[in-house]
């Protein structure tokens, strides 16, 4: 699969996402992870990152935290709830990071979830694209 089969798919899967339409959304992530090496998935993570990004700014506006004002910050709500969540903990981390510019953190998150069960990196990555859609969803409301 080369470099714009995986960009249409990753596209397709976060617009299925988006649209509430999550078989079709599993199948585009699913092809492109059966084609796909660490490199690739990485890339993957990252563009997805990149529409939460995006989708962020929507929501927030010009009070969207930029490189020259502020960053975003994660603050968990309930003690524990990411430890007892991993995927959930990698998706909010690597978007939060990405949104903020630290590539450092971002690969190693996704190191860390590579060293991970396959179900859990699986689970990561599905996280990541399901809270990025839900950020657009909460963004078309506005």
């Amino acid at each position: 699969m080369d470099q714009k089969e995986t960009g249409d798919l990753v596209f397709e899967a976060i617009a299925q996402a988006v649209a509430g339409n999550t078989a079709e959304a599993a199948t585009a992530l699913m092809t492109i992870g059966q084609n796909a090496d660490n490199n690739v998935m990485y890339g993957v993570c990252c563009a997805i990152a990149s529409a939460g990004t995006h989708a962020l700014g929507l929501v927030y506006g010009d009070r969207a935290p930029t490189p020259e004002n502020g960053m975003y910050v994660l603050q968990e709500l309930k003690p524990g709830a990411m430890k007892a969540d991993p995927p959930k903990a990698f998706a909010v981390r690597f978007l939060t990071a990405y949104a903020n510019g630290d590539t450092a953190t971002c690969m190693a998150l996704f190191s860390a979830a590579l060293r991970s069960s396959d179900d859990e990196f699986v689970d990561s990555v599905c996280t990541l694209l399901a809270d990025v859609a839900g950020i657009y969803r909460l963004a078309l409301k506005r």
